[in-house]
């Protein structure tokens, strides 16, 4: 998978380690639902006063959030003719607010790590379609977040067992 990294924030500062982690986190999803090497996908890190922003024009919802995805194959039926070998294949972009991933990697007590890589990972299955806008729906993104997340060992049993 092509990942493509900015932070464009300057409130929270992000180890070269956590840029590892969540890399991690969005190839565990790459391997789990077979994406092709050639996919790539745009993550930005953003403050509160951008996602806020960003929320408000595109979803109307006047708040910051802590993470936003925007697919941009979203409705294609087709994959797009090859001409001279292959090519990217770019899903979208993820958008991620640092300061409120810190608010609630404090809040759930697992630091700001696990929640950027688990916001990531949230972010990816997005673009790859699942949603959460219903319980049934709700369980399963869940248990696809955690089925990435135990891969590189940040899933909930992992941490449950660093905090006995």
């Amino acid at each position: 998978m092509i990942i493509n990294f900015e932070n464009d924030q300057q409130k929270i500062s992000l180890s070269e380690y956590m840029e590892k982690r969540l890399h991690d986190g969005l190839n565990a999803v790459a391997r789990l639902h077979g994406l092709d090497d050639m996919t790539e996908v745009d993550i930005t890190i953003v403050d509160d006063e951008e996602i806020h922003t960003l929320n408000r024009e595109y979803r109307n919802v006047d708040r910051p959030t802590d993470v936003l995805s925007f697919a941009l194959d979203e409705g294609d039926e087709e994959e797009p003719a090859l001409v001279d070998g292959p090519e990217e294949h770019l899903l979208g972009d993820i958008i991620i607010s640092a300061e409120t991933a810190q608010r609630q990697g404090e809040e759930f007590g697992h630091g700001l790590e696990r929640e950027i890589v688990y916001l990531a990972v949230h972010g990816l299955l997005h673009l790859l379609g699942y949603d959460h806008m219903t319980d049934e729906d709700k369980k399963v993104m869940r248990a696809k977040e955690e089925e990435a997340l135990r891969e590189i060992r940040l899933s909930e049993e992992y941490l449950d067992l660093e905090q006995k």
